[in-house]
């Protein structure tokens, strides 16, 4: 008794193959086959590439975002004077900051003091927000300490100000040069609040790599921010950095109970949350839409196999009359779909991958090729389109591509196996 072939045998394979490779004039559909691989192929790297670019901005973001801010910022409720004056500094900042950095978890605490003033070098005025810090607490901050390019050296900031490299573009400075600081909120006399003036060498110049952080900020030693600014003996606020930034809400119990009665709490996740919260959003809307593109390449597929089986409707009567059961034609021709939507899904790995390895150049070409000006700082807050592979990204692009590349062809192998040999052969 003769015994039915296993599934997924391999003249199943050598039949598919044949039937892909054939010629128009053989009774093929090469050029719907090439149409349907190409088009899986650039969805397929569409997906990838969009992915890894907002994988790229997410750690871009918030990698700037920790490298140059505080993770959490310990301030004082508003106290008002018996004359009316409101004051939010916080006095015996020493003890507090021994007792923030006594919390597991916590890996430095600085006092800082903050204001805006503007800064001013020959005939260029520019806003900035002044940061008071003392040089050890500077060197802890990992965008200003290991910039992506700096001028002059850190050990030298005790002795002058660092400044952001856009804010010497802004005033047209160069290291050494002496900028002057300029404060409204300066002494009183009878005639009114006088302006407060001094100027400081520019002895370090960082560029954080954020645009809105290189145009703004300057920091300046913690004893002569206090002289400058009226805040002898106290600062605005204490920094606090943490072993584990994504995790900051659970130490807010913590850090409340060793900051004392009136602290106020303010974490890197309150001020950037609803712009994280937004590129999660924008990530999710991206997916689905990317995704219906890679559906519209599969249906492609469809109307190949639909006239790959018209047109081999007489080879499937003959191969049924030899004795093929209904599951082989079926697996046959699930075979010639599956085909084409596996090898153009790794022709999208490839060609994805490629993009979001090599971005920078390509990126560089196409602003050269529109004349410059493509990308924006000032808007985007970053200097250069960033991309990121991630593993999970790539897998969740090859999964959809290829359970939405076989599924749909299902539907034309079913008609094939379903097909009446006897009809088939009719008009043969």
């Amino acid at each position: 008794m003769a015994t039915s072939p296993p599934p997924f045998a391999r003249f199943e394979f050598l039949i598919a193959w044949r039937y892909l490779r054939a010629r128009r004039a053989e009774g093929g559909v090469s050029v719907m086959t090439w149409i349907s691989l190409l088009g899986v192929m650039l969805s397929v790297a569409a997906l990838i590439a969009t992915l890894s670019v907002r994988a790229g901005f997410r750690a871009e973001f918030v990698d700037t975002i920790l490298g140059a801010n505080a993770h959490a910022t310990i301030y004082q409720e508003l106290t008002v004077s018996e004359t009316g004056q409101t004051s939010r500094t916080i006095a015996e900042y020493d003890a507090l900051v021994e007792r923030l950095e006594a919390v597991p978890g916590v890996t430095s605490a600085a006092p800082l003091v903050r204001a805006q003033v503007m800064a001013n070098l020959r005939n260029a005025n520019v806003g900035v927000e002044v940061m008071g810090i003392a040089p050890d607490d500077l060197a802890n901050i990992p965008r200003i300490a290991r910039p992506e390019a700096a001028e002059g050296s850190l050990a030298d900031f005790p002795s002058g100000i660092a400044i952001g490299s856009g804010v010497a573009r802004e005033l047209g400075a160069f290291l050494g040069d002496r900028i002057r600081i300029i404060s409204p909120n300066g002494a009183r006399t009878a005639f009114g609040t006088s302006p407060r003036t001094s100027a400081y060498d520019a002895t370090y110049i960082f560029t954080a790599g954020r645009y809105d952080i290189d145009r703004t900020r300057v920091y300046m030693p913690l004893d002569e921010a206090q002289s400058f600014f009226n805040r002898d003996g106290v600062v605005d606020e204490i920094e606090v950095m943490v072993e584990d930034p994504d995790n900051i809400e659970a130490m807010i119990p913590a850090l409340r109970s060793a900051a004392g009665d009136g602290a106020l709490i303010w974490t890197w996740k309150d001020s950037s949350g609803s712009f994280l919260r937004a590129l999660t959003v924008e990530d999710n809307v991206m997916f689905v839409i990317l995704s219906i593109l890679v559906l519209i390449a599969s249906l492609n597929i469809i109307s190949g196999l639909i006239m790959l089986v018209k047109n081999k409707g007489r080879d499937i009567g003959i191969l049924r009359t030899m004795g093929l059961s209904e599951g082989s034609i079926l697996r046959i021709f699930f075979l010639c779909g599956a085909s084409i939507g596996t090898i153009g899904t790794l022709l999208g790995v490839l060609l994805g991958c490629a993009f979001a390895i090599w971005i920078d150049p390509i990126f560089a070409a196409v602003n050269y090729l529109s004349g410059g000006g493509v990308w924006d700082p000032s808007i985007r807050g970053i200097y250069a389109l960033p991309a990121k592979l991630e593993a999970g990204d790539v897998g969740s692009a090859v999964a959809l591509a290829l359970v939405l590349s076989w599924v749909v062809t299902i539907f034309p192998a079913r008609r094939a196996a379903r097909m009446n040999p006897v009809e088939a052969l009719r008009y043969e």
